[in-house]
């Protein structure tokens, strides 16, 4: 069975993180190459929005420390240069493509998120957490960095101040802390988790599926530029807009006092 599995609800697609029993660590370059698949896969014009979460008692819990031990998964190799190059083909692989992808992304947090998994999270747009889960960027305690460019992500969800302490000190902390200090937007009950996100990834994908994406694609260059070429950019971005047919659709329904009907052009 592949790591991902990928099933879809009209426009929106839920990702699953589907090793249990390994509480969804990632041990192997095959797993990253089934992820960063699962991504890719959601260029389909047909997905407005997607949902990530994990099957069973955890998001994830990073990377297979017994895989690393043995250095067979996706750590150190025999060598410096090869384990640069692991990082590279492998973990940071699905970084890139959580961060380049312009479908809207939801993390359904159902469980332990520690390390490389809280970092996976921190690389969606939203996310949502069960009042169980238990998170933490512990790669110090294991005397490491954090290799998959946490450094950036956790950073840009919590701020320079607490993304220092979290990584400096690798001090697990609850759904409520992670609430608290804006890690996520909302905390359910463990049996409504799922629900919660379908409700808001529907509300999500009730809007035209070109804006979505240009609208990602502007929140995510944000975080790197300055507001003069933001503002050329949503320039761009609003004159594609303004062409689609779903912006007249839009207008049309708003004037005639009718729902809009979006067919993603």
């Amino acid at each position: 069975m592949a790591f991902v599995t990928t099933t879809v609800h009209g426009r929106i697609a839920r990702l699953t993180l589907s090793a249990p029993d390994s509480l969804n660590a990632i041990g192997t370059l095959q797993d990253c190459d089934d992820f960063v698949a699962a991504i890719t896969a959601l260029d389909d014009p047909g997905i407005s929005v997607a949902i990530l979460t994990g099957e069973g008692r955890a998001f994830s819990t990073g990377g297979n420390l017994k895989a690393m031990h043995g250095k067979t998964g996706i750590g150190p190799g025999d060598q410096p240069a090869t384990t640069r190059d692991t990082y590279r083909r492998g973990v940071q692989r699905i970084s890139r493509a959580l961060a380049e992808t312009e479908v809207p992304l939801i993390a359904a947090i159902n469980g332990h998120a520690i390390g490389l998994g809280l970092d996976i999270a921190c690389l969606c747009d939203i996310r949502l957490a069960a009042s169980t889960a238990r998170m933490a960027a512990s790669f110090i305690k294991v005397g490491l960095v954090p290799g998959d460019g946490g450094a950036w992500a956790l950073s840009r969800v919590v701020g320079h101040s607490k993304a220092a302490e979290l990584f400096l000190t690798g001090d697990p902390f609850d759904a409520a802390e992670a609430l608290r200090i804006g890690l996520v937007s909302r905390v359910t009950p463990p049996e409504t988790l799922l629900d919660e996100a379908m409700a808001l990834a529907g509300r999500i994908a009730a809007n035209p599926p070109r804006a979505l994406r240009l609208t990602k694609r502007l929140l995510r260059e944000a975080q790197n530029q300055r507001l003069g070429d933001i503002l050329e950019l949503s320039a761009a971005y609003q004159a594609l807009a303004h062409e689609t047919a779903d912006h007249a659709e839009a207008v049309a329904a708003f004037l005639e006092k009718r729902s809009a009907s979006f067919s993603g052009n």
